[in-house]
């Protein structure tokens, strides 16, 4: 759904990339920053309560910083055709343990029911998952399904910041978060047959 909205902002993002790499920050080095952040956001979820809900704020700020990394990382890699296929490889692994840290982070938070965690974790997995096998297969996945990583990131953060006045807010996004990777994934692989079955015909 995002990813409209992704590609202005990588347009928006050149001028960012252009400092980015004045100061000798390949692609890598952005996506491993990126995911420092998404495990900080983890650990401030983890230990929100000790500290009067400070880091409940802090949680999604550290997310929406590792989402901009994550978007920022593929501006320079294009922008000075620094594109490789294990930068991309490399990419997408990390953003496997940022996903898998964040929600390991809220699930041990004890802000959302622990099986709809777990729900909402395998769904997010499995949306990635099945848009690299599909691709791998020569089938485009991207923009297929209606919570890809952009769309997790934002409903979990808008969320964690509606929890400081309404504490079941994170409980209800990771419900709908669960509810919408596996529809994702079903999306996905329904649009993998419809593409597949036409290219055998």
């Amino acid at each position: 759904m995002l990813t409209r909205l992704k590609q202005k902002f990588q347009q928006w993002a050149t001028s960012i990339a252009k400092a980015v790499h004045v100061i000798g920050l390949t692609p890598n080095r952005v996506s491993a920053i990126g995911t420092v952040f998404a495990f900080l956001s983890a650990l401030a979820y983890w230990k929100w309560h000790l500290f009067n809900q400070l880091l409940l704020v802090t949680a999604p700020v550290f997310l929406l910083i590792s989402g901009f990394f994550d978007a920022l990382d593929g501006v320079v890699a294009r922008f000075y055709g620094q594109t490789t296929i294990f930068g991309g490889f490399f990419d997408s692994l990390l953003d496997r343990y940022a996903d898998s840290t964040v929600f390991i982070g809220v699930i041990l938070s004890n802000l959302c029911v622990l099986e709809w965690g777990l729900a909402a974790l395998i769904g997010s997995l499995l949306v990635s998952y099945t848009r690299a096998r599909g691709e791998a297969a020569g089938v485009k996945m991207e923009a297929v399904g209606l919570a890809e990583r952009a769309e997790r990131i934002i409903i979990l953060a808008t969320a964690t910041f509606v929890t400081m006045a309404w504490k079941e807010a994170l409980n209800w996004a990771i419900i709908i978060l669960a509810l919408l990777t596996n529809l994702t994934v079903l999306q996905r692989t329904f649009h993998f047959y419809k593409v597949s079955k036409k290219k055998q015909e």
